[in-house]
């Protein structure tokens, strides 16, 4: 059975607060039977979809961080996430795709994992968001490159403005050994072609 995330906030009773005047602001009744809980489930959806404030990649990365001599490219693929942009509050959504490549230490594969959840759990921007994943993995495991591809579909494109429903945008960013075309055209062989 699934258990239940417990959400536990200081600013949780705020939070309801204005989402109870919003609610109202948009010619509703907040007092209405089926609204009466909705203030309270969007404060704590909030709070979860934004959790990466509070934790920290860096640790995550350094909690599972392992001597090992191993220096070709490790590759952690299709990482699902979720986000939220932080120009409308709209979700974006899609995969993101890592690589790096060891300089004497390894971290725990679903660290990398965790970066990727840390991230996408705050208002963020697509580009910074693959800016920052790379940086994180960069600057705690100090690899010989690490090259990240983020591809994600955004509810602002689809539902307001263009309503274009089968954009999809692509990010990436490098350092290192991904300078070089042929790394990088390795990995973006490896990700699209699973070989």
């Amino acid at each position: 059975m699934l258990e239940k995330e417990e959400i536990v906030s200081p600013n949780l009773e705020e939070l309801k607060n204005h989402y109870r005047s919003i609610i109202t602001l948009l010619g509703e009744d907040a007092e209405r039977e089926g609204l009466l809980k909705t203030p309270e489930r969007v404060a704590k959806a909030m709070l979860s979809l934004t959790k990466g404030y509070h934790i920290d990649p860096h640790e995550v990365l350094r909690s599972a961080k392992f001597k090992e001599e191993y220096s070709q490219m490790v590759i952690v693929k299709d990482i699902d996430f979720f986000s939220l942009c932080e120009h409308h509050m709209l979700p974006f959504y899609g995969k993101a795709h890592v690589a790096y490549i060891p300089n004497g230490y390894i971290t725990g594969l679903s660290k990398i994992a965790r970066v990727v959840d840390i991230f996408s759990h705050r208002l963020q921007v697509q580009e910074r968001m693959t800016l920052q994943i790379k940086e994180c993995i960069q600057e705690t495991l100090n690899p010989l490159g690490v090259m990240v591809v983020v591809e994600a579909k955004h509810m602002c494109m689809q539902m307001r403005g263009v309503e274009k429903q089968n954009s999809i945008t692509t990010t990436s960013d490098f350092t290192g050994a991904f300078n070089q075309a042929k790394t990088r055209e390795e990995f973006m062989n490896l990700i699209q072609h699973g070989n």
